[in-house]
C-alpha cells in the first residue's frame, strides 16, 4: 500500500516542466512590470503569456486529461506542452518550442475523441472545443501572429476547459432540459468568436464577449458553487474561488462586448489579467485540493490558510486593474503586479506544506473519468 501512495514518478516528471514554466513566467512578469528580476533574458517577456498558458496551465490540464483517459499515448500531450515550454527557455530558435506546443495541443485534441465515446456530453464537447482553440493558437503563434491577436484563442482554450469541468459537476444537480443545449451554444459562440476575431475583429470580439458573458451567467445560475458557498470547509473554499473567478471573467467578457479589440495599454492589461489571473488562477487554486491528489496519488488537504493567497490574489488584482489600469496610476499597477506574483507563490508554498504535513497516511485516489482541470484550472 505504501508503494501505491507514492506519487508516480512519470507524472511528477511531466509536472516539472510546468513548474519551471510557472517560475519563468513569474520572472518575466517582473520584467514586464519594469522591476528587477532574478533572471533577465531578452526572450522572456516575449514568451511570457504563451509560457504560462501552454507551458504551465496547459501541462496541468493535459496531464489530468491523460490520467483520466488511462492510455499511454495520452501523456504525449503534457510531454509536448512541457517540452515546448522548456525549449522556449533554451537558446534554440523560438519555433522549436512553438512546434512542440502545436504537437502537444494536437494530442490533447485527440485525447477527447475516446473521452467523447466514453461519455458524449456537453462537458466533453466544451473541453474539446478548448483544445481545438489551443491547437489553432499554437499554430498561429508558430506562424508569427502576435500574442495580443491570439488572446481570444488562448483565453478560449482555458475558459472552455474549465467551463467543461463545471458543466460535468452541474449535471449532478437536476438541470432544466434546456440548460445543457444552452451551454453548448454558448461554448460554440466562444469558438466562433475566437475564429472571427482574427478576420472581422468588430464582429468576432462582440460574439466572443457575448458568449463569455453568457457562460458566466450560466455558471452563476446552474453551478453548484452557488449552493456550496453556504457550506463549510473545502466546499465553501472552492465556491468562493469559483464565484470570484466568474466575476473577473464576466468583466473581461463585458469589455470585449462593449469595446471590441483591446490590443494594448491599460485595457489590454486589465482584460489579460482578469482572465488569466482573476479567472484561471482562481480556478487552479479552487481545484488543486481535488485534482492534484487524483493525479499524484498524494493528499492535498484543505486548510483555512488557503484563503490567504486567494484573498491576496483578488485584492491585488483589483488594485492593479481598478487603480493601476483604469486610473493610470503606475505605482498601483506595479504594486498590484508584485502582489499578484506573491499570491501565486504563497499558494504554491501553502499547497506544498499541506501535502507534506498530510504524510502518506491517506489512501490513493483515482482520477475521475471526466471531471477536468485545474485548472485550471
Amino acid at each position: 500500500m505504501g508503494e501505491r501512495r507514492r506519487p508516480p514518478l512519470g507524472r511528477v516528471a511531466l509536472l516539472v516542466p510546468g513548474g519551471v514554466a510557472l517560475v519563468a513566467g513569474l520572472d518575466a512578469a517582473l520584467m514586464l512590470l519594469g522591476l528587477p528580476a532574478p533572471l533577465r533574458w531578452d526572450r522572456l517577456p516575449d514568451v511570457h503569456g504563451v509560457l504560462l498558458v501552454f507551458g504551465f496551465v496547459g501541462t496541468l490540464v493535459s496531464l489530468e486529461r491523460a490520467v483520466a483517459l488511462g492510455r499511454v499515448w495520452g501523456f504525449g500531450a503534457p510531454a509536448g506542452l512541457g517540452l515546448g515550454g522548456l525549449l522556449l527557455l533554451s537558446p534554440l530558435p523560438r519555433n522549436a518550442g512553438a512546434a512542440c506546443l502545436v504537437v502537444g495541443s494536437a494530442v490533447l485534441v485527440a485525447v477527447y475523441v475516446p473521452l467523447w465515446r466514453r461519455l458524449p456530453a456537453a462537458a466533453v464537447l466544451a473541453q474539446a472545443g478548448g483544445a481545438v482553440l489551443a491547437t489553432g493558437g499554437a499554430l498561429l503563434w508558430l506562424g508569427g501572429v502576435p500574442v495580443p491577436w491570439l488572446l481570444p484563442w488562448l483565453a478560449g482554450f482555458l475558459v472552455l476547459t474549465i467551463v467543461g469541468e463545471r458543466l460535468e459537476l452541474a449535471r449532478v444537480a437536476v438541470l432544466p432540459p434546456s440548460a445543457e443545449p444552452l451551454a453548448d451554444v454558448l461554448s460554440a459562440g466562444v469558438v466562433v468568436g475566437a475564429l472571427a476575431a482574427l478576420l472581422w475583429p468588430a464582429v468576432g470580439y462582440a460574439v466572443l464577449g457575448l458568449a463569455v458573458v453568457g457562460l458566466c451567467a450560466w455558471l452563476f445560475v446552474f453551478d453548484v458553487a452557488r449552493r456550496t458557498i453556504r457550506s463549510t470547509g473545502l466546499p465553501r473554499y472552492m465556491a468562493a474561488c469559483l464565484l470570484a473567478g466568474y466575476a473577473w471573467l464576466a468583466a473581461a467578457g463585458g469589455t470585449w462586448l462593449v469595446r471590441g479589440p483591446v490590443l494594448d495599454g491599460g485595457g489590454y492589461d486589465a482584460v489579460v489579467h482578469g482572465v488569466f489571473l482573476g479567472f484561471v488562477m482562481s480556478m487552479v487554486m479552487a481545484h488543486a485540493p481535488v485534482i492534484l491528489p487524483a493525479v499524484l496519488r498524494r493528499p492535498l488537504p484543505y486548510h483555512p490558510f488557503m484563503y490567504v493567497p486567494v484573498a491576496l490574489l483578488h485584492g491585488s488584482l483589483a488594485l492593479r486593474v481598478v487603480v493601476g489600469d483604469v486610473r493610470g496610476i503606475e505605482v498601483a499597477w506595479q504594486v498590484g503586479g508584485v502582489l499578484n506574483i506573491v499570491s501565486v507563490l504563497l499558494f504554491v508554498a501553502t499547497a506544498v506544506w499541506s501535502a507534506a504535513a498530510a504524510g502518506t497516511s491517506a489512501p490513493a485516489r483515482r482520477a475521475p473519468a471526466v471531471p477536468v482541470v485545474a485548472s485550471a484550472a
